[in-house]
């Protein structure tokens, strides 16, 4: 608790003017649940980022009440909505107000004619295409945390979808937004004023400010999304390889194959393969010979669809490729959501099991760079892995981030051992983030394609990477958050304040 108990009590007081006693949560527990996201941190140390009390809005307007009571009396507020990020932006890490969206959950209008909708930033996509299924039409930002993950949360890290490469990610879905500032006043952000517009010229383009700040300029409560038509084919062909050279030309010529229907490809490395074979909860496992694998994915009516994956498979064909048939390929994709709470498959340096956490780091990173740091980043980790059992390489996978395969979501996935995550183990993991992140940089890649990067490690290298463009990001946050009241502690923004 960071708030004196008589300061709890007078927030609480004021509170109270503008919300329920039920909208109000002051309990440990209740905090305890505010306070963590999926990835690891020191068991001994979680009670440094508790928040003094949690708050439950059910509209803009009790958004914007609870927002300008805390900016009148100086307290920090964290915004969070599924709590699924991996980079602590739903983290308090100065106590404060936890404001909770998920009751602002609602569907105020579908329109299956402009093929829009707008809804709560509460909705997660699962329950949002629920409802749009009954209309013939999808919602398409498919992150790994679908089920769980919020359209808030999804504006707040402009985030990454697996099928982006044929409807794009959630900053081209996102339409527009009703935004509530660090001051308590309210915005509506988009392409000029229109709530359904996908292009203006008036003016500074600001939805793309708004999206991906992680909770530092405010809070989104209700948004318009791009809709389409629900898919009337899909395929997901998986093939394995045994070699990683033949999998990377391979996928390379599928991501710039140029088929219209191709929604991502994505190839996984050796480390991958060998973690996936022993994680059966969520893989059907692998002939013993497999060293690669690579899958393709594409979305359409069905007489797009079938000559579509006619020509993938021939050039998978080309390049050696061995199509592991559809019961594993459809099991595998349909699998996908499933990794986002992987099973507990840990091993230490001597090989025994133990029940290890699932942490990723991600950065974007040309084609060309791939085969680079996919060795260099596996290297960082061997190193963690001499020094301390709590560290387990779970191997590496690249992702298409658009339709011509330039760009790749790259991530190498770390099993810690959190029980016994002490400070010297969470020191070396730090330094490892700093490591893995320079590789990013020294090949003209970003730090993160979708997570963010202002956890501790990764964040010291986001000055390097934006340069002039970070203290720009230093004005906007001291002009539009005057008493650094949103999410203080986040990306280093606290230097706008010096």
């Amino acid at each position: 608790m960071t708030l004196t108990a008589e300061r709890v009590d007078t927030v609480v007081h004021a509170l109270r003017r503008v919300l329920r006693d039920d909208q109000i949560l002051t309990s440990k527990t209740d905090r305890y649940n505010r306070a963590r996201v999926p990835a690891p941190f020191p068991v001994h140390r979680w009670a440094e980022r508790l928040p003094d009390l949690a708050v439950l809005p059910e509209s803009t307007e009790d958004v914007a009440a609870v927002v300008r009571i805390a900016n009148e009396l100086l307290v920090p507020v964290v915004p969070r909505d599924g709590g699924t990020g991996l980079t602590d932006g739903a983290v308090p890490l100065r106590g404060g107000i936890v404001v909770d969206v998920k009751r602002m959950n609602a569907i105020h209008e579908i329109d299956p004619v402009n093929r829009t909708c707008t809804v709560g930033t509460g909705i997660s996509m699962l329950k949002l295409n629920e409802q749009l299924a009954k209309h013939g039409l999808i919602y398409p930002d498919d992150p790994a945390s679908y089920p769980c993950s919020l359209v808030g949360g999804r504006i707040g890290t402009s985030g990454w979808s697996l099928i982006g490469a044929r409807y794009g990610h959630t900053r081209d879905l996102v339409l527009s937004f009703d935004h509530v500032l660090p001051t308590g006043e309210v915005m509506h952000v988009g392409d000029g004023v229109g709530q359904k517009i996908t292009k203006s010229s008036s003016g500074y383009q600001l939805k793309h400010l708004f999206m991906g700040h992680q909770g530092t300029l405010g809070i989104a409560t209700r948004a318009t999304l791009k809709l389409f038509p629900k898919p009337e084919a899909e395929l997901s062909p998986f093939w394995a390889f045994d070699n990683y050279d033949d999998a990377y030309a391979c996928v390379g010529d599928l991501a710039r194959a140029g088929v219209a229907t191709f929604a991502g490809a994505v190839l996984f490395d050796e480390h991958k393969v060998a973690y996936l074979r022993r994680d059966d909860e969520a893989y059907i496992p692998q002939p013993s010979d497999v060293r690669a694998l690579v899958c393709a994915v594409m979305y359409g009516y069905e007489d797009e669809v079938r000559p579509a994956g006619k020509r993938l498979l021939r050039i998978a064909q080309s390049h050696g490729a061995r199509y592991l048939g559809d019961e594993i390929s459809e099991g595998d994709w349909a699998a996908r959501h499933d990794r986002y709470a992987t099973p507990l498959h840990g091993r230490t340096g001597n090989g025994q099991v133990v029940p290890m956490s699932w942490h990723c780091e991600d950065a974007a990173i040309n084609y060309t760079h791939l085969p680079a740091v996919t060795r260099e980043w596996h290297d960082i980790v061997a190193g963690l892995r001499r020094q301390s059992d709590v560290f387990d390489d779970w191997g590496m996978f690249a992702y298409t981030s658009s339709d011509n395969g330039t760009d790749w979501l790259t991530e190498i996935d770390v099993g810690i051992w959190e029980q016994q995550l002490d400070d010297r183990a969470w020191a070396l993991w730090v330094q490892a983030k700093r490591d893995l992140a320079a590789v990013s940089l020294k090949y003209h890649g970003s730090i993160s394609a979708c997570h963010g990067s202002c956890r501790e490690g990764e964040v010291d290298l986001v000055p390097d990477e934006l340069g002039r463009g970070f203290q720009v990001m230093l004005d906007l946050k001291r002009a539009l958050d005057p008493r650094n009241i949103m999410n203080p502690g986040k990306y280093h923004l606290d230097r706008a304040y010096s």
